[in-house]
């Protein structure tokens, strides 16, 4: 008999309450680790695809950058950039600059007629 209770010693340890309320702790602490790496890995494929984006924008304006640099190296290209930029014209060209005035005087604006306009007009009549 003393014998079966010795190789139930750790049997019983394990199943004693104190123990599976310390298990039970670990598992909680186990699950909210798991949890946190889980959404740590979401964000992580998130930023991942926002770099992407990023990458694949990047390497768009490269090309755009690289095409206007090889027009750059034609005649046409630089008469091009020099026509629109510098507004330089040929001999025989006129080149016309129309200009915006910043602060344009206001023009009154005319109302449609109406009922109250025409009472206005007869009252400054007889005045």
């Amino acid at each position: 008999m003393r014998n079966f209770q010795e190789k139930r010693g750790w049997k019983n340890i394990f199943q004693s309450k104190p123990f599976l309320m310390l298990f039970a702790i670990v598992i909680l602490i186990f699950s909210w680790n798991i949890f946190g790496l889980w959404n740590k890995m979401w964000e992580t494929a998130k930023n991942k695809k926002i770099i992407e984006d990023k990458v694949a924008l990047l390497k768009q304006q490269k090309e755009n950058i690289a095409s206007e640099i090889n027009s750059l190296n034609t005649v046409e290209g630089k008469e091009k950039f020099f026509r629109e930029n510098l507004g330089l014209v040929k001999d025989g060209e006129y080149l016309t600059v129309v200009v915006k005035e910043k602060n344009l005087p206001e023009v009154l604006k005319l109302d449609s007629p109406s009922f109250f306009s025409f009472l206005f007009f007869w009252k400054n009549w007889f005045k």
